[in-house]
């Protein structure tokens, strides 16, 4: 059995996040923002102080607010939404491609006995779409779909964990967003930022990753025998 020794801790179990981790990043964020800010002033809600939030936390802010109101209003802005949000994620994802070397990290990590997940804020068609053969890869993937609260809350990562029977001080959450190194924290693993997306390294120190990788293939350079 392979373990991986990072900063003196032992860890059997990775959780990777998805897109600009395992696969090209190629979302287009500020046509999902646009759109779904369009859909919350249609409503009649005030976006200025939305501005600030992910564009799924909007959406959850946006629904409470119209909820105190009407259910039937919540519920209808929530479905329009989320239908808004996944048309541009599947549309992204069908121009989509994995970064090279995905499917061997997985491979060699299943080949040492290194428990592997990936949680992501994306929705399980869009995954499946970059990746159609990702559970013969990968047994544990936590989508948007599969929980009420996504990273940075611990809930995907905890859910993970708890599938894999693994545990948070043995674990390591990678991703290429602070919003990643945030949810390691909060579930209580180790984290590492990669240099595969839009921020860099000062971005993942700052939020106080263990370790900053230029990709998430550099993880093997941690292996060893337990």
């Amino acid at each position: 059995m392979s373990i991986l020794s990072i900063n003196h801790a032992v860890v059997d179990t990775i959780i990777f996040d998805f897109d600009g981790t395992l696969a090209k990043l190629n979302i287009n964020f500020d046509q999902m923002r646009r759109a779904i800010i369009e859909l919350v002033s249609s409503n009649g809600i005030d976006h200025q102080s939305l501005h600030h939030q992910f564009i799924l936390e909007i959406i959850g802010e946006a629904s409470a607010i119209l909820h105190n109101h009407s259910l039937k209003k919540a519920q209808s802005f929530t479905e329009e939404a989320y239908r808004i949000i996944e048309g541009i994620e599947v549309e992204a994802a069908q121009r989509g491609e994995l970064f090279n070397g995905t499917k061997e990290l997985l491979t060699s990590l299943d080949n040492h006995c290194i428990q592997a997940g990936i949680i992501t804020r994306n929705c399980s068609k869009a995954v499946q779409t970059v990746f159609p053969d990702i559970s013969s890869y990968c047994r544990m993937i936590v989508c948007r779909d599969d929980v009420n609260h996504v990273k940075p809350h611990p809930e995907q990562l905890n859910l993970a964990l708890t599938r894999l029977g693994s545990k948070a001080n043995r674990s390591i959450m990678i991703g290429d967003h602070p919003l990643d190194i945030e949810t390691g924290r909060n579930a209580g693993t180790l984290t590492a930022g990669v240099l595969t997306g839009h921020f860099q390294e000062e971005d993942f120190l700052e939020a106080g990753a263990n370790l900053v990788l230029p990709q998430a293939l550099d993880i093997l350079k941690f292996m060893g025998s337990a």
